[in-house]
């Protein structure tokens, strides 16, 4: 895979063995991120593969989101309906520390791995399960993917502009439902240390993302009303927004507290009685005369290059940052890359944020089945 033992030595989950019974985002996100940490991420896929495979061409004629969450992992190809594969994934398991699936509630149990049963007979397994609404409750069965997730918890209604509801733009649910599953089975390893015991882990994507919507929730159920969707604005602070440069870039703007506000309005502006004027006096009026003020910082940003309007921002101190594109993105001066073997050649992706400077990556993007031969020699033996 690209790398030294040597590299691997230096790990914190340097000789953990995780089985992966995944697809799609949450589940390899998850397995990604050990995999980084060290451990040895085997993944279980069918004859065609992880269907991810498949979502796109764009890096390099591959899948960007399977290049992005799949390297440094073993891929083996197994039927789990078949008796001999179901019987080596079971020699597997016995010698993991974590496996991790997410098939649709009750497919694993079904086909013979029950997370609960597994827990059960090898006593120090860590068993991780990403599911949609999670293992029970009304909607267990329902099908669910990270854009009808967004939908259902309301996150699509308070992003976008005020027009319409959005999606936001990268898979925000599968990610923050595979950090969980990541920080849980971090969690499971450490109290296992301690008591020699695994862990059943359930984890969803509706759960993970309700989480994120606390705020908002919090507004409704105390307050009686949500939040409304406010595009680039904040529904409680002001000025905070994007305002259009002289050349046809933005700049977003963000004030916190008072005292960044009477600095913005006298260096920025060019007028500091507006920090005093009774109609933007603290935030709450800033917010209750929003069209006003905004008015006010788009006829100053719009006589100035987002270049030098920056530099200004920059020397007084106020919080900014530029609408980018993606185009943008990929000459950042911030961005750290990380590249990645693929095996239609080296792949950039962006670095994870915590990868510790120096490190070696976990290794490359396997193809399907590459690794199945020597994994069915190594675990090759009686039936369990």
């Amino acid at each position: 895979m690209g790398e030294t033992g040597s590299d691997r030595m230096s790990r914190p989950l340097d000789g953990i063995l995780v089985v992966a019974l995944e697809q799609a985002v949450a589940a390899p996100f998850c397995s990604c991120r050990l995999a980084d940490a060290g451990a040895r991420v085997i993944k279980i896929e069918r004859e065609e593969g992880d269907f991810a495979r498949a979502y796109d061409r764009a890096a390099r004629g591959q899948s960007s989101y399977f290049v992005w969450l799949n390297r440094g992992k073993e891929s083996i190809v197994l039927d789990i309906k078949e008796d001999s594969d179901r019987a080596l994934l079971h020699r597997m398991i016995a010698r993991a520390d974590v496996f991790l699936q997410n098939l649709a509630p009750g497919a694993a149990a079904r086909a013979g791995f029950d997370p609960a049963e597994l827990k059960r007979r090898y006593k120090r397994l860590i068993a991780c399960s990403i599911s949609g609404y999670g293992e029970s409750g009304p909607y267990r069965d329902m099908k669910a993917y990270d854009l009808l997730i967004q939908a259902e918890t309301g996150l699509a209604h308070l992003s976008g502009p005020p027009e319409a509801p959005g999606r936001v733009g990268v898979s925000v649910s599968d990610i923050a439902a595979g950090l969980d599953a990541y920080a849980a089975i971090l969690e499971a390893l450490l109290a296992r240390a301690r008591s020699g015991e695994g862990r059943v882990i359930e984890v969803s994507l509706f759960d993970a993302t309700a989480e994120w919507l606390a705020v908002p929730l919090l507004h409704y159920d105390y307050g009686g009303k949500a939040p409304e969707r406010q595009g680039l604005q904040h529904p409680s602070i002001a000025p905070y927004g994007a305002f259009a440069t002289a050349d046809g870039k933005a700049i977003v703007i963000s004030i916190q507290n008072e005292r960044e506000w009477r600095r913005f309005c006298e260096a920025i502006l060019g007028r500091a009685e507006l920090a005093s004027d009774p109609r933007f006096a603290d935030n709450n009026r800033r917010v209750a005369n929003r069209a006003t003020l905004d008015a006010q910082v788009a006829a100053v940003f719009a006589g100035e290059t987002r270049e030098a309007l920056g530099r200004r921002l920059k020397a007084a101190e106020i919080a900014f940052g530029n609408l980018n594109t993606v185009a943008d993105l990929s000459t950042h001066p911030q961005l750290r890359r990380l590249t990645t073997p693929t095996p239609e050649g080296d792949v950039d992706v962006p670095a994870p944020p915590t990868l510790a400077r120096g490190e070696a990556p976990s290794g490359g993007v396997p193809r399907v089945g590459e690794h199945s031969d020597a994994i069915r020699r190594e675990f090759a033996g009686p039936d369990i």
